[in-house]
């Protein structure tokens, strides 16, 4: 169900070092919703100066109990920090949107209905649903997109130790491939299941490329798919990632939570961001039905 809302205060969050083109994308955004909306709401442009500090900057912007949106000017991961400020203000009048200016931009090229401009002009709210993710380190953290373990976030941590370029990426997919191994999770059961690939999804796409699944393109029905490769020969994966590519995976499992632990420390990408949860934690993931206001 759709509202609309005019709002009091548009705040524009992006990183001022970017290797995209934020900077110049926030200020011409800036100027054409100053220049277009009729009730002239007050609008703010806050760069970043550090990891983690637009998850401050948004929540001290929604904080006010106002009707304020914040715009990440972003990728995935400059959005997730974004949203989780949205999350921890608790302003249930606070509305999230994003603006691409990343990589991948799954999110955006995925959930997106109409150009931001112009969904923020008519004011037209929507809620979708967020992923939550509990490992052991406190409140959680909330994902607009996807969570993954596995290949997924050892192939992200290799990337990010090169330079961007499409040759040097697939470069660098390639060796860190070569060299990867699987992991171990234990059910809640007791059994143990070995895995080269895990991922929890709201969306069904990532990557730009791969088609996870054939879920619904708006996260809204209290459920997320469940995408597991269990152990395989190297060739193997291969072949279901090249699938995955040219014709998607078909349908996946689709829950509202998922539980298990982990048996050696291990990373995960969560929004295109890489973490880290400690061996012997137990991991929930849980669906939070319609949680994020949003626009665009």
């Amino acid at each position: 169900m759709e509202t609309t809302r005019a709002f009091e205060s548009i705040v524009i969050i992006y990183n001022p070092n970017s290797t995209g083109d934020a900077p110049r994308l926030a200020e011409r955004l800036k100027d054409r919703l100053a220049a277009s909306l009729p009730d002239r709401p007050r609008i703010d442009l806050m760069p970043t100066d550090h990891a983690g500090h637009a998850v401050e900057l948004a929540r001290d912007a929604a904080a006010g109990g106002t009707r304020v949106l914040v715009v990440s000017v972003s990728g995935d991961g400059g959005y997730n920090e974004v949203v989780n400020g949205v999350m921890q203000a608790g302003n249930p009048e606070a509305v999230c949107a994003v603006m691409a200016a990343g990589n991948a931009n799954d999110h955006r090229r995925t959930v997106g209905t109409q150009p931001l401009e112009e969904a923020i002009a008519e004011g037209a709210v929507r809620h979708i649903d967020l992923l939550h993710i509990d490992a052991g380190d406190g409140d959680g953290e909330y994902a607009h997109s996807y969570i993954g373990f596995g290949l997924t976030p050892v192939v992200a941590i290799d990337l990010e130790k090169g330079s961007k370029g499409a040759l040097k990426e697939m470069v660098s997919v390639v060796r860190t491939f070569s060299k990867f191994q699987p992991f171990e999770i234990q059910h809640s059961d007791g059994t143990r299941q070995t895995l080269d690939s895990l991922v929890f999804a709201n969306i069904p796409e990532m990557a730009k490329h791969a088609t996870l699944s054939e879920a619904d393109e708006q996260p809204r029905d209290g459920k997320f798919e469940v995408i597991a490769f269990p152990h395989m020969p190297k060739w193997r994966i291969v072949v279901t990632a090249a699938r995955a590519a040219l014709k998607g995976l078909g349908d996946k499992p689709s829950v509202g939570r998922y539980e298990f632990t982990t048996i050696k420390p291990m990373p995960y990408q969560i929004d295109g961001e890489v973490q880290s949860v400690p061996a012997d934690t137990v991991v929930r993931v849980r669906s939070v039905p319609r949680a994020l206001a949003t626009i665009g």
